[in-house]
């Protein structure tokens, strides 16, 4: 079932068209009708299942995602969307990717830094990307050359070293074989490592309070949001291996407050 927009070109399918500030506007609606479902059941007596990964997933997370699908199909009926619990719908060349509650190990334990991850993307990437933290009432929307956070500027920290770098990952349990030692040389070199977040370290490093995130396993509803938010906001994001973040990634995602720093840290994860 292919997203690409090129595969329903090929089709004869003519791609969907979307006035993109509307397209953005309607996100926040979907954020906005999102929060009040998340904290209904956030620190409530919950039954959690295992997914076929062993991730855990609960009645939140199928409830947030359905009515948002359900949002969407409404307002943009052509329009694919890909969730992290419902699967693909295929769509005509625009997608909406969504990650109903980003950070379900957080969720489950009462951690507040759980966010609600909603893109849109389109031939050349994610035309703008939103964190919405249900807990805590923070959002970041970047789109059309800048990144807002709560509806106010948001900028990248100047860091360009990484001996100055504050990291953040999510769990090094994440960083296996390779990996783990790449992790190894990145962390070895930081000024200041920290742990957990998920989404809400990416929304830190778009306002500046962190300089550096490097995680690996992630799906595409883990990591499309977040790429305009970062780049909007004045920092670099992509692959280990520098390239674009699309829908075919690996998962490994480096994201840095300055090309500088970005560029500084592909070497590192690259060595070897």
């Amino acid at each position: 079932m292919s997203l690409d927009p090129k595969h329903v070109e090929s089709q004869g399918i003519r791609p969907a068209t979307v006035d993109v500030a509307d397209a953005q506007s309607f996100a926040s609606e979907l954020a906005d009708a999102a929060r009040p479902i998340a904290m209904r059941y956030f620190r409530s007596a919950l039954d959690v299942d295992h997914k076929a990964d062993e991730s855990p997933v609960t009645i939140a997370d199928r409830t947030i995602e359905k009515m948002l699908r359900d949002m969407i199909a409404s307002r943009f009926p052509a329009h694919g969307i890909y969730g992290e619990e419902l699967g693909i719908k295929s769509g005509n060349g625009l997608t909406w990717v969504i990650d109903p509650i980003d950070g379900t190990k957080s969720f489950i334990t009462g951690v507040p830094l759980f966010g609600t991850l909603i893109a849109l993307i389109g031939g050349e990437g994610p035309l703008f990307g939103l964190i919405d933290i249900p807990a805590t009432g923070e959002r970041w929307v970047g789109a059309a050359g800048r990144t807002l956070f709560n509806g106010e500027p948001a900028r990248t920290s100047p860091c360009s070293s990484l001996s100055a770098a504050r990291f953040y990952t999510t769990s090094p349990e994440t960083f296996v074989g390779e990996a783990m030692e790449a992790y190894r040389r990145i962390t070895q070199g930081v000024a200041l490592r920290r742990f957990g977040g998920d989404c809400y370290s990416y929304g830190l490093l778009a306002s500046g309070h962190c300089d550096l995130v490097v995680e690996a396993g992630l799906q595409p509803y883990d990591y499309m949001a977040l790429v305009p938010v970062i780049q909007q906001a004045g920092g670099a994001i992509s692959d280990w291996d520098g390239n674009p973040l699309t829908l075919a990634s690996d998962g490994r995602v480096v994201a840095a407050a300055t090309p500088a720093l970005h560029a500084e840290a592909l070497a590192l994860l690259t060595t070897g």
